[in-house]
């Protein structure tokens, strides 16, 4: 091992004298990433590239059908519910699956299996780079707006943080779709069926009995965590938000914890491509994983009855390079995400008919919810002084002592095995409540009754999360003084928007504009939000960790003295995404008024087509999107298997 450690430091310091490795430079997803190729060689899953493999190229001069390029099952987009949904219908070896992936692995990427490392994926080929339309109620800004292109989708770039939403939710997509499968009572099982929790001794109180133990996806608390979020867990305490031991345990959601995170006892990232391509499920003869594959249209036959249905799917590696189709028998599913699948819907020639008519689109199916009803919830970011100048700063290192640190943190996680700084996650402790908890926001101070817009009495509205450290720009700026950070997010906004064709070329990412806080409901919740955040900060054991003397101007150890009209441009200037876009496919029992799946998640009007990923919720869910993503896609597994097998 020790010699091992001295070929380590000793790249280390050779890059530096050639000039292939700057301070700056270090952590870039690039830098680090041949850094530690370098001293590893890690195998490369077997995914295949070369499309000729998997579909017939478009133009070939033949009208015979050949069972090479003939699925049971396409799935386009390889994401969250994607790979979930391609390994559990695999693993009936008479459903022959192709799933389709516009990028590469997530598995292959070092910034991705890191904990830490997934901001540096965020500007790279490896990430859509979406910017939203102008938000009118935020300045007229046009939001940054990641969405991840690798298998794995948006759990190899997440935050890592474990929390499903509340049971209530799930109680109203239930009501909502007329269908009680989907209830708490029922679709719960689904998420333990994902599941793997790994008990931690320093957390006795999670009761294992209720967790799943034997799913692909690992949950535990392996992640590293400082001392300033275990701080604002009761700094929470102190403002009467109630300590719970699991977010996600028989008690509810509400409450101040730790939070849980995708993160398996190695210290590596879990993301759906880990947990569910395993070599074995690879291994599979009835599965086919196909990458750099973007699908630029659904293929459809019409009956004599003028029913459309879906039979394939055309795809290619780039815009200049030859296009591929495949057959699926049985059904096509995509599972692009809340952007890319509504897009697919569109430039297939389903979704609003004036919209595809305006871009020369054939309209295949006039489906009006297409697109519509996007959700996400808007993010308030507060930056503070760290008081003990020993935050993980030194990961964008300026100075000497800084790249021996970060060295010391590569060595730890890297060679070590032992976690260290690059096992943190960033989102590391969490609160979530009620904007209209009087223990939490008193009627003398707070007197106004607020719109009530969470799905039952014990459901949140409102998130409260601590980070290592501050940043802007989703981490492209960092501070020149250690700090910590503070966050609040809408859980349950009122806020809706949408995802519309800018041209009919597939490869033109369409418009995103999610409409943050345009309504005065949300507004006034956040309003209340940051105002807790700011006396958690100033509250004790964390309000001693913090440097409240330290006032210059953009840090906010004075923000707490400002009047709601000051705050409320706070907002307006800072608002920005937080990465849980859904429900613009929304599952609901009516295509007249905005639904675009029954609940059976079966597109309305089409046979042969269905959706699977966060664009079918019905509402946004009161917490964090991925668990929801594996549930609905273990679900939907489940259904599809018991309806081929009685067929």
């Amino acid at each position: 091992m020790a010699n091992v450690i001295q070929d380590f430091l000793q790249i280390i310091r050779i890059a530096f004298e050639r000039g292939h490795l700057t301070p700056r430079s270090l952590v870039s997803g690039a830098a680090l990433a041949l850094l530690i190729r370098l001293v590893f060689k890690r195998p490369k899953p077997r995914y295949i590239s070369n499309l000729e493999q998997v579909g017939r190229r478009v133009g070939l001069n033949t009208t015979a059908r050949d069972e090479k390029w003939e699925y049971d099952i396409i799935i386009v987009g390889g994401g969250t519910s994607g790979c979930a949904l391609a390994s559990r219908l695999s693993e009936d070896p008479n459903i022959r699956v192709l799933l389709l992936e516009a990028g590469g692995s997530g598995r292959a990427l070092s910034d991705s299996r890191t904990p830490i490392g997934y901001g540096g994926l965020f500007f790279t080929k490896h990430v859509y780079p979406f910017r939203t339309e102008p938000q009118a109620a935020a300045n007229g800004k046009e939001k940054f707006w990641p969405r991840a292109k690798m298998l794995g989708g948006c759990s190899s770039i997440n935050a890592q943080m474990a929390q499903y939403g509340a049971p209530g939710d799930f109680d109203q997509w239930a009501s909502y779709a007329g269908d009680k499968s989907w209830a708490w009572s029922n679709f719960s099982r689904y998420f333990t069926k994902f599941e793997k929790y790994n008990p931690h001794p320093d957390y006795p109180l999670v009761d294992a009995t209720v967790r799943g133990s034997s799913g692909p996806v690992n949950v535990g608390y392996f992640n590293t965590v400082t001392n300033a979020s275990k701080a604002f867990v009761k700094a929470c305490v102190g403002v009467n938000i109630p300590f719970t031991p699991d977010f996600n345990g028989p008690n509810g959601t509400l409450g101040a914890s730790r939070i849980m995170t995708y993160v398996d006892k190695k210290y590596r990232r879990v993301s759906s491509e880990t947990a569910y391509l395993t070599p074995e499920v690879l291994a599979r003869k009835n599965l086919t994983v196909a990458v750099n594959a973007t699908v630029t249209r659904v293929l459809f036959e019409t009956s004599e009855a003028g029913v459309p249905r879906a039979v394939g799917v055309e795809f290619a590696n780039s815009d200049a390079r030859p296009r591929y189709q495949a057959r699926a028998e049985k059904e096509v599913i995509l599972s692009g995400g809340a952007i890319h699948s509504p897009h697919i819907l569109l430039i297939s020639g389903i979704g609003p008919a004036a919209q595809l008519e305006r871009r020369g689109i054939q309209v295949i199916r006039d489906l009006p919810g297409v697109g519509q009803n996007l959700v996400d919830h808007p993010v308030v970011d507060m930056y503070f002084k760290d008081k003990l100048n020993n935050s993980a700063k030194y990961l964008r290192p300026k100075s000497f002592w800084d790249v021996v640190k970060l060295t010391s943190a590569i060595v730890q996680y890297h060679i070590l095995g032992i976690g260290g700084p690059l096992a943190m996650n960033f989102g590391e402790s969490a609160a979530f409540i009620r904007s209209d908890d009087p223990d939490v926001f008193p009627t003398r101070y707070f007197p106004e009754k607020l719109l009530d817009s969470t799905s039952a009495k014990d459901s949140p509205d409102l998130e409260l999360f601590s980070t290592a450290f501050a940043y802007k720009e989703h981490g492209r700026v960092f501070f020149d003084v250690h700090t910590f950070a503070l966050h609040v997010y809408l859980l349950r906004p009122t806020s809706t928007g949408a995802v519309l064709l800018k041209s009919s070329n597939p490869w033109e990412l369409p418009s995103v504009n999610p409409n943050y806080i345009s309504t005065e409901e949300d507004i006034k919740k956040l309003i209340r939000g940051v105002r807790l955040c700011l006396q958690i900060a100033q509250t004790q054991p964390l309000a001693a960790l913090l440097d409240h003397e330290f006032t210059r101007a953009d840090l906010d150890h004075e923000l707490h003295l400002k009047s709601d009209v000051e705050l409320e441009a706070v907002i307006r200037e800072r608002v920005e995404t937080v990465y849980h876009p859904t429900t613009t496919c929304r599952m609901g029992p009516d295509p007249e008024k905005g639904d675009v799946v029954d609940a059976g998640l079966r597109v309305y009007g089409v046979v042969g087509l269905r959706v699977c990923d966060a664009s079918i919720f019905p509402f946004i869910v009161s917490g964090h999107t991925a668990g929801a993503c594996y549930a609905i896609a273990e679900k939907l597994a489940d259904d599809i298997k018991a309806e081929y097998s009685s067929a």
